[in-house]
C-alpha cells in the first residue's frame, strides 16, 4: 500500500522535529499563498475565494497521495491563464456557468491524471521538449503581465492574444483610472524592491540569510495590507477603484462538476493540456527539489497525486491546479520535512477563509494583478531563442513558432504547435540518420568517420555506421544510402553494417535489410553485420534474416574488417581525411 499511498511510508518515521518544522514552513507558505491564491483566481476570471478554495482540499489530497516532500500544490500562473482561455470560450466571465464550467475542467483533468498514474503513462510528457516547454512559458509570461495591465490601469479590456490585448488596451486608455493607476504600479514597484532589496536590508539589521529571505518572500502581505488600509480609509472605491468586494466566509462547498457530455466534449482537449502542462511543471520543481536532499520523486505516483489534487478542487469549489516553483522553494528553504507541510498548510488558508475574507472586501485588484506581474515576469526568458539559435536551428524554429503562435494565436494552440513541431521535427531528423563510412585508425582497433580522420580502407570493403536506430521512418532512407554506394563500378564486395548505434530495428527496418541482402546478394556482394546489441540479435533470430543473410555476423567491426580483408588493411596505407 505505501507505493499507491507514500504517506503510509513517511508516516510511519514522523517525529517530534519533522513536527515542528512542517508547522513553520506551513506558516510561511500560508501568508504567501493567500495573496497568491487570490491574484490567480482573478487572473483565471474567477471569483477571489475560488482561489482560496483550491488551496486547501488539493493540498490534503496531495499530502496523501504525492511523493515530494516539498512540493507545494495549488493555483499556478500558467494554468490559470490555460483555464480563463479554455472556459473563456464556453461562458462569460463571472457568471455561474464559468464558475462550473472551470470547476468541471478541473475534474476532467483530475479523471485524465488518475488514468495516466494508472497506467504509468507518465512518459507522455516527453513529447513536450524542453525548448517548446521554455517557450511556451516566456510566452504565456508575458501574455498574464499584459492581460493584468487593465486592473493596473483601471479599464476594460479583453482578449486572449497579445494583438487582442494590446489593442483593447489601447482603445480603452482614456478611461483610466488615476487613483487605481498610483495604486496598481506603487505596488508593483514595492513588490519589485522586495525581490531584490528587502532581503540584504533585513540582513544589514541584524537578521541571518534565512530568516531575511523568508520574510522577503511575504512581501505581498504588506502590499496587501498597506493597500486595502487605504483602499478603505480614503474611501477609493467611490473613486472608480475596482475592489475584490465580498468575498464568502466560512470552508470551502461541496460542489459537483457537470456531467454534460458536450460540455466534456469542449473542455476535454484543454483539460488534456493542462493537465501535461501541469504535470511537466510539477515533476521538474519537484525532482529539482529533491535532487538537493538525495529524495527520490516517483513519477507516475506524481501523476496520481495531482490527480487526486484536482478531484479535489472539483469537490471543493476550485479549479484545476499543479505545483507552484515559487511557493515550492519558499516550503523547501522555510524547512518542511514531510508532505505534512501542505496539510497544514491547508489549515491555513481554511482558517484565513474563515476569519480574513471580511477584511479582503477593500482590496484592490490592482495590488492583485502587481502581484501576479511581478510572479510571472521571472517566467520571460527569451534567450532561450539566442541559446536555441546557437545550438539548433531545428529547436529554435520550435521555440521560435511556439512563442509566436502562443502570442498571436493563443496558449491552447500556442502550445500545441509547440508539440507537433517537436513530433514532426523528430520525425525528419531521424528519417534521414546520419551514416558514416568508417575506416581503421592506424595502431588502435578503433573506426572512425573517413571525412574526419586519417583512416585506412580496404576498397572491396565498404563499412558503414548507423548512428540512429532503425524504423519506419528511415528504413529506405539507409537502403537508397547504400545502393548509391555500391553501384556502378565499384570495386565493393563485401558490406559491413557496424551496428553499435543501433538500438532497435522495427518490422519495417527488417524488411528493408532483407531487401538490402537480396539485393546486394544479386550483384554478387556479401552483406555482413558487426557488434550488434543483444536485444537487437535476439529480435533479430525470431525472423528468418540471420539464415538468409548473405555474410555473417561478427562480434566486433575490428574482427570483421581483419577477416574479410584477409589482414591486408593492418598494413594499408592510411587514407587522409576528407575536405
Amino acid at each position: 500500500m505505501t507505493r499507491y499511498l507514500p504517506i503510509l511510508d513517511w508516516g510511519r518515521h514522523y517525529t517530534a522535529d519533522a513536527l515542528a518544522s512542517d508547522l513553520v514552513a506551513a506558516l510561511i507558505v500560508t501568508i504567501m499563498l493567500v495573496p497568491q491564491s487570490l491574484a490567480y483566481a482573478l487572473l483565471a476570471g474567477l471569483p477571489a475565494e475560488m482561489g482560496l478554495y483550491a488551496s486547501i482540499l488539493p493540498l490534503v489530497a496531495y499530502a496523501l497521495f504525492g511523493t515530494s516532500r516539498v512540493l507545494a500544490v495549488g493555483p499556478v500562473a500558467v494554468v490559470s491563464l490555460m483555464t480563463a482561455a479554455s472556459v473563456g470560450n464556453l461562458a462569460l466571465p463571472g457568471t455561474a456557468d464559468y464558475a462550473v464550467a472551470a470547476i468541471t475542467l478541473a475534474f476532467i483533468s483530475g479523471v485524465m491524471l488518475l488514468a495516466m498514474g494508472f497506467f504509468k503513462l507518465g512518459f507522455l510528457a516527453n513529447f513536450l521538449s524542453h525548448p517548446v516547454i521554455a517557450g511556451f512559458i516566456t510566452a504565456t509570461g508575458l501574455l498574464i503581465a499584459v492581460s493584468q495591465l487593465k486592473h493596473v490601469l483601471g479599464v476594460a479590456a479583453s482578449g486572449h492574444t497579445l494583438p487582442d490585448l494590446l489593442i483593447s488596451l489601447f482603445e480603452n486608455l482614456p478611461a483610466a483610472n488615476l487613483p487605481t493607476i498610483i495604486i496598481g504600479v506603487a505596488a508593483t514597484a514595492f513588490l519589485f524592491w522586495v525581490r531584490s532589496g528587502l532581503k540584504p536590508l533585513l540582513m544589514k539589521a541584524g537578521l541571518n540569510r534565512r530568516a531575511a529571505d523568508i520574510l522577503a518572500r511575504t512581501g505581498p502581505v504588506a502590499a496587501v495590507a498597506v493597500t486595502t488600509l487605504a483602499a478603505w480609509g480614503l474611501q477609493l472605491g467611490e473613486r472608480g477603484v475596482a475592489l475584490v468586494g465580498a468575498v464568502p466566509e466560512g470552508l470551502p462547498p461541496l460542489t459537483v462538476p457537470s456531467f454534460d457530455l458536450d460540455l466534456w466534449t469542449s473542455l476535454a482537449g484543454s483539460a488534456l493540456l493542462i493537465s501535461v502542462i501541469g504535470f511537466v511543471e510539477s515533476i521538474s520543481v519537484a525532482q529539482t527539489l529533491a535532487a538537493k536532499r538525495r529524495q527520490r520523486i516517483v513519477p507516475d505516483q506524481e501523476l496520481v497525486g495531482l490527480g487526486a489534487s484536482n478531484v479535489a478542487a472539483a469537490m471543493s469549489g476550485g479549479y484545476p491546479v499543479t505545483g507552484g516553483f515559487a511557493r515550492s522553494v519558499v516550503n523547501f528553504d522555510a524547512g518542511a520535512e514531510t508532505p505534512a507541510a501542505g496539510a497544514f498548510t491547508a489549515l491555513g488558508i481554511a482558517l484565513a477563509a474563515l476569519v480574513l475574507t471580511p477584511l479582503l472586501f477593500f482590496l484592490p485588484k490592482a495590488t492583485l494583478a502587481a502581484t501576479i506581474i511581478v510572479a510571472v515576469l521571472s517566467l520571460i526568458d527569451f534567450s532561450i531563442l539566442k541559446r536555441s539559435w546557437a545550438y539548433s536551428r531545428a529547436d529554435f524554429s520550435a521555440v521560435a513558432a511556439t512563442i509566436a503562435a502562443t502570442l498571436g494565436l493563443g496558449v491552447s494552440v500556442g502550445i500545441s504547435t509547440g508539440v507537433v513541431l517537436s513530433i514532426l521535427l523528430f520525425l525528419y531528423k531521424t528519417s534521414r540518420p546520419h551514416i558514416a563510412v568508417v575506416g581503421l585508425v592506424p595502431g588502435t582497433q578503433h573506426f572512425r568517420n573517413v571525412k574526419r580522420h586519417r583512416v585506412k580502407t580496404d576498397p572491396r570493403i565498404l563499412s558503414v555506421r548507423v548512428d540512429e536506430s532503425l524504423y519506419f521512418a528511415n528504413a529506405r532512407y539507409l537502403e537508397n544510402d547504400l545502393f548509391e554506394r555500391v553501384s556502378g563500378a565499384s570495386p565493393v564486395r563485401h558490406v559491413i553494417l557496424l551496428c553499435s548505434a543501433i538500438n532497435e530495428i522495427d518490422l519495417s527496418a527488417l524488411e528493408s535489410l532483407e531487401a538490402i541482402n537480396h539485393r546486394l546478394a544479386s550483384m554478387d556482394v556479401t552483406l555482413h553485420l558487426s557488434e550488434v546489441k543483444g536485444p537487437v540479435l535476439d529480435r533479430l533470430q525470431r525472423s528468418d534474416f540471420l539464415n538468409e543473410l548473405s555474410g555473417r555476423i561478427f562480434l566486433s567491426h575490428f574482427e570483421a574488417v581483419e577477416a574479410l580483408s584477409d589482414g591486408n588493411i593492418a598494413t594499408a596505407e592510411p587514407v587522409p581525411a576528407l575536405q
